[in-house]
């Protein structure tokens, strides 16, 4: 009997993605779910799906009746943004006996998720937010470094290709921190830093000088705990072309400011806008690592990574998780019951391979 996987979202941007690498696999049955039925069933129909994939109509504001009759095993939710995103979802799928993961990045919603610990356990399901690039790989490469090393400070970031998919949910979710205060460890403490802000560049192998400025995420909170010697680190995110970059960047202090209101209400309006510098930019996005701390022996230790990405293969990869969640329940591995965040589930080496056939090199120093 095949494992049914309701996809919400499946033929958005993310969404899109996790359907065609789940669609080959013989023990999964898709489900693709949105609010337009005749996009939903369309899409499903032109998947080369092993199963006969399916297309279903289901609201994020109001899912549960949708999800009882459809009865999925598993909901994978990449309907963003999540920022502004209440638990109704995973809810509904621990009512339905489902087990459930998303690819949130948003800081509150992933942190927060234990929420629902008791009624996953009670429903004996797995609630998994945040199977994304955060905090997902980002903690396989720091619990890689754990291993030989305390970790003192972490600097990290993705930058992304101009030439490649973007959606609403997606530029709603950065512009909604854009100019905004948040809370970073740095020497130490948790200090205030503002969205897109604490502006520098970082030089890739192949791509060269890329910009990046602070984002809000779900590690924020979630590293210092989890590695108690860390005593200062910093995510950013930045766009491929300068001058988009800055121009982000001069719009966050209009926010900082209070000159302008918060960005996501102008995000379709923006992402339009930012169509526009297409032709000047190129379908290859990257990510950098940079850890730091001392050995066993008490020297001070430094290991640096990058990922290239080429061919507008980059959003593949935040979609992994999700992807590998799926692989493992449709092949009867067990993932305990409980509500967390998408750690301790998948390791550096399962998530790089399953990068193999895309045009992606991890590079270690």
């Amino acid at each position: 009997m095949s494992f049914r996987v309701a996809l919400l979202g499946g033929y958005g941007n993310f969404g899109g993605y996790v359907a065609r690498a789940l669609a080959p696999d013989p023990n999964i049955e898709l489900v693709i779910c949105g609010r337009d039925g005749d996009k939903a069933s369309a899409f499903a129909a032109g998947l080369d799906a092993a199963n006969a994939a399916h297309g279903a109509v289901v609201d994020i504001r109001d899912p549960e009746a949708a999800l009882r009759e459809i009865a999925p095993d598993l909901v994978i939710h990449t309907v963003g943004p999540f920022q502004q995103q209440d638990y109704r979802v995973a809810q509904a799928a621990i009512v339905c006996g489902a087990h459930y993961c998303d690819l949130a990045d948003a800081r509150g919603f992933v942190c927060g998720i234990d929420e629902l610990e008791a009624a996953a356990k009670q429903a004996d399901v797995a609630v998994i937010a945040g199977a994304s690039s955060v905090p997902c790989l980002t903690a396989a490469y720091l619990d890689e470094a754990a291993r030989a090393m305390t970790i003192e400070e972490v600097d990290y970031g993705i930058s992304a290709a101009q030439q490649t998919n973007r959606g609403l949910g997606t530029a709603s979710a950065i512009l909604s921190y854009v100019g905004m205060p948040f809370t970073m460890l740095r020497d130490g403490a948790m200090r205030r830093v503002w969205g897109w802000q604490g502006i520098h560049a970082e030089t890739y192998p192949e791509l060269g000088r890329r910009w990046f400025g602070y984002c809000d995420i779900p590690d924020l909170d979630l590293f210092p705990q989890r590695y108690p010697g860390l005593r200062s680190m910093r995510f950013c995110a930045g766009h491929e072309i300068a001058s988009l970059h800055m121009g982000t960047w001069l719009l966050s202090w209009g926010v900082r400011l209070r000159l302008l209101p918060q960005l996501n209400r102008w995000a379709s309006a923006l992402l339009r806008a930012s169509f526009l510098f297409d032709p000047l930019g190129s379908d290859r996005s990257g990510f950098h690592m940079f850890i730091r701390g001392q050995d066993n022996k008490g020297q001070h230790v430094e290991r640096r990574h990058w990922i290239i990405a080429r061919q507008g293969h980059g959003p593949n990869i935040p979609c992994m998780p999700a992807i590998l969640i799926a692989r493992k329940l449709a092949a009867g591995e067990s993932i305990a019951p409980g509500a967390r965040a998408c750690l301790d589930l998948i390791t550096l080496d399962e998530y790089l391979a399953a990068l193999d056939g895309l045009d992606i090199t991890a590079i270690d120093e």
